[in-house]
């Protein structure tokens, strides 16, 4: 008698993970990241959700994303309603995610996707809350953004109050539910994702990789942008320029009063010259170059005190296709 052949039971996922991917004008790489995305996840023991979120890009990336949204359904696509910004389309894919933990993904593929799995086996081995991606190698980058970033993560942790910013990381990484919910919380308006990343704490820890250069196109990053991203890293964590700025105030309003009594004495004993001209102009220029050095400093803090009184939204979706 024949035995009836039973087929084997399906294997039991741990659970969800999300990948969000931002996305700003990237028809050109769009296709080829999915494509990675998929393979690599395929094998996990996970149910798979991938978020792709459009943030107002000019060229077809919309439309590939609904092609990817309508052959694959774990796809979802956040549009928002126009550009607001890499840091604000992260957080809307972030606050959008239904996973036990999350994965955020930049689309032009220089941080690999192949690398997923390694992120949860350290996350796993290590009890981690984030394990972060730390780049060893930043191939396709110029030497002047290198340096450039390299300064910047010296400058940040030295004038950072209280938040080390891991060096030469990006948003690569892997979060879980504790940590998501956690950043969810923060919601001021001007946004410095990898500091808020490190601000929420628990316990982080470090994947060093190398970084690929982009799969396809090009950087929509320019140096005025990075200068701009910079400014709201300072400015977002550190009250330091302010205390400097009235450091050197104090400091120079010390010398010239030194400085002016001398010219009392001076003049009581010798009586007026004329010599001094030159010196007059340099002082008179330097001063005039730190003060407004100054006002520009507290500026940037006023501007974002009146940005956040304001309360808008991070952001405004158009459409989400689940």
């Amino acid at each position: 008698m024949a035995t009836k052949k039973t087929s084997s039971p399906k294997a039991k996922k741990s659970g969800t993970l999300s990948i969000v991917v931002p996305c700003f004008n990237e028809e050109d790489v769009i296709d080829i990241c999915h494509e990675e995305i998929t393979r690599v996840v395929d094998s996990l023991p996970y149910d798979i959700e991938i978020i792709y979120v459009n943030d107002g890009s000019k060229d077809a990336t919309l439309e590939k994303l609904r092609s990817l949204h309508s052959k694959d359904k774990r796809v979802v696509v956040i549009n928002l309603s126009r550009n607001f910004g890499k840091e604000a389309a992260m957080t809307a894919g972030i606050d959008h995610v239904t996973g036990d933990a999350l994965v955020i993904l930049d689309a032009d593929l220089q941080d690999p996707p192949d690398l997923i799995p390694d992120l949860i086996k350290m996350w796993k081995e290590t009890d981690a809350d984030v394990v972060y991606g730390q780049r060893t190698v930043r191939e396709g980058e110029t030497w002047l953004k290198k340096i450039t970033a390299k300064s910047f993560y010296t400058i940040m942790n030295f004038i950072a109050h209280r938040v080390e910013i891991p060096k030469n990381t990006g948003d690569f990484r892997l979060m879980n539910k504790r940590s998501i919910e956690a950043l969810r919380q923060l919601r001021e308006n001007h946004r410095f994702m990898k500091g808020l990343f490190a601000w929420i704490g628990y316990k982080q820890v470090a994947m060093p990789y190398s970084r690929a250069p982009r799969a396809a196109g090009y950087t929509k990053w320019n140096y005025i942008g990075l200068w701009n991203l910079a400014m709201e890293g300072i400015a977002g964590f550190s009250t330091v320029p302010l205390k400097v700025a009235s450091f050197f105030g104090l400091l120079i309003s010390l010398l010239s009063f030194v400085y002016g009594v001398y010219i009392i004495i001076r003049t009581l004993i010798s009586g007026v010259d004329v010599p001094g001209y030159a010196s007059l102009t340099v002082m008179i220029s330097f001063l005039s170059g730190l003060q407004l050095l100054s006002i520009g400093i507290l500026g940037e803090y006023v501007g974002r005190i009146f940005g956040e009184s304001k309360k808008r939204p991070l952001y405004f979706i158009e459409h989400i296709d689940k």
